[in-house]
């Protein structure tokens, strides 16, 4: 009787272990967070948790700051997923061509994804450096005005698109690749067959079929590129718009007016 209830419930036992770490090690800690967040804690040993309700999320709503964060969030989020789904199908589309070196190109295109957040973090903003930097020396040798780059409220998101851009879209036609090498070869026979020019075969054919990779690698940038922090922190330590002190040093460095 013991070995046949085994071998019914032989599916949820195996299953059982998995179960138990996906309880103990994702929902515990969002149940604990929602918990939390209607109390009042000063994160003291000696001071216990204060029941406050909803206070804490009606003082969010109510401030500015919160506001401005989610709007500049989606602002970076919606302007690198774009960049980073258009670049990453056009490059994949290049890259999945033969042609004399194609390994190499793919590895050095590669390269910025496998590197540390942080550390890029730390090289673009040397970058971006308003006196020494190496994009205001090329935005001069090609005879436009030096931009402030992180230094700017206006400017600061989309030089943190740029990095983003540079370091994901890797990401992407790498998806993309993988599911270009998967398409039948059939319809673009028959495309042959009957004329069909690059450009039709691409927008009739090849982006259709790849609809669903694409969805699913713009899902997963999504989610990353809205929990962003590394990038941000360690080239503005939190943003230009609310670090002042850091703005004010790069327009000092800048030789411009603190603001």
């Amino acid at each position: 009787m013991r070995y046949n209830w085994f071998d019914r419930n032989l599916k949820w036992i195996y299953t059982l272990p998995a179960v138990l770490f996906v309880l103990l090690m994702m929902l515990f800690p969002i149940i604990y967070t929602v918990r939390i967040s209607f109390y009042e804690w000063s994160m003291s040993a000696t001071t216990p948790p204060k029941w406050v309700g909803l206070s804490n999320y009606l003082e969010l709503l109510k401030d500015e700051r919160f506001w401005h964060a989610v709007g500049s969030t989606f602002y970076f989020t919606i302007a690198a997923l774009v960049f980073e789904v258009v670049l990453g199908i056009a490059i994949a589309v290049l890259l999945s061509r033969q042609f004399r070196g194609k390994n190499i190109v793919k590895t050095i295109f590669l390269l910025p994804m496998v590197a540390t957040p942080v550390a890029m973090g730390l090289v673009w903003m040397l970058i971006y450096e308003p006196t020494i930097g190496v994009a205001n020396l090329m935005l001069k040798s090609l005879g436009f005005e030096p931009l402030l780059w992180l230094a700017s409220t206006s400017q600061v998101i989309p030089s943190l698109v740029i990095i983003d851009v540079w370091e994901w879209t890797p990401m992407i036609a790498l998806i993309v690749m993988a599911g270009l090498a998967t398409l039948p070869t059939d319809p673009y026979e028959a495309a042959d067959v009957d004329g069909a020019s690059r450009w039709t075969k691409f927008f009739s054919i090849t982006l259709p079929l790849l609809r669903p990779t694409i969805i699913v690698a713009a899902m997963l940038r999504l989610i990353d590129v809205l929990k962003t922090f590394d990038i941000i922190y360690a080239t503005t330590q939190g943003g230009a718009e609310f670090c002042i002190g850091n703005v004010e040093f790069i327009r000092l460095r800048a030789g411009l007016p603190v603001l």
